[in-house]
């Protein structure tokens, strides 16, 4: 059986079983974790993986997961004890400014940054509702790089903001295309087998010395800047999950 959306999903979810098929995200955010477990611990196959949907929602995920290709220092921190071990590591390594990344916000509305550790312990120490969430060290000078990976489609392009450090091309923000090299491509293509991303809208900091650093991943994004319109890159995508399904199928029908 194969799925398609959250409201079938929802309305057959009990006649699921190993070998059948959900396509499409799940939209209700409150139960999104505890239904991937479910699904897939009754052998249930998500596309996209549950793994790259989980990821396009959380920060902190990332950061964890994909920590290996952020910028050295990047941490979650979920408690305060956390943030104090951070503030150790950041003054031995002579780390002042630091920015952090609000877990579930995009478009770099959770995005803020701090003259300093202690400034930002100050206003957590009041709100402990800000916690987890992302730090990292700031980074001055970049060159912010988004690519949009969908089968063998690979186009990038620049973000700039004169106006904003957060480079939003929406806040007045300007974009040129960008050339990517066959290391920068290939360092996208590793990002998304891990995090089990069948595409991807990328966003990378190239810095002036050419070292390269996962910003984010998502399964979705904007286009502002992309020469690929809305409705094409839908369709490659939908066409990449459609053959993901088949043949997955096919190959645990050769299996059995």
């Amino acid at each position: 059986m194969i799925v398609r959306g959250a409201r079938e999903l929802l309305g057959r979810y009990h006649e699921l079983g190993p070998g059948d098929a959900f396509v499409g995200p799940i939209g209700l955010s409150h139960l999104k974790e505890s239904i991937f477990v479910d699904l897939l611990e009754r052998g249930i196959r998500c596309y996209p993986s549950a793994l790259s949907q989980i990821l396009y929602r959380s920060k902190t995920a990332q950061a964890l997961f994909l920590n290996e290709w952020m910028l050295p220092h990047t941490r979650v921190v979920s408690r305060r004890i956390e943030l104090m071990e951070a503030i150790g590591e950041y003054t031995r390594h002579h780390i002042s400014k630091v920015i952090t990344k609000q877990n579930r916000l995009h478009c770099g509305h959770g995005v803020c940054l701090w003259t300093t550790t202690e400034t930002l312990y100050s206003h957590v120490g009041l709100n402990e509702d800000a916690y987890p969430f992302v730090l990292q060290p700031f980074l001055p000078h970049f060159v912010d790089v988004r690519v949009i990976v969908a089968g063998d489609l690979v186009e990038a392009y620049t973000r700039d903001n004169p106006y904003n450090f957060r480079k939003n091309l929406s806040s007045g923000g300007r974009s040129e295309p960008y050339e990517l090299d066959d290391e920068k491509t290939a360092l996208c293509r590793d990002i998304m087998r891990r995090g089990k991303f069948p595409y991807a809208h990328i966003d990378l900091h190239v810095t002036d010395d050419d070292q390269i650093y996962l910003s984010e991943i998502a399964l979705n994004g904007g286009l502002k800047g992309a020469k690929i319109n809305r409705s094409d890159l839908d369709a490659i995508k939908a066409e990449i999950l459609v053959e993901m399904v088949e043949r997955d199928r096919a190959t645990s029908g050769a299996e059995s």
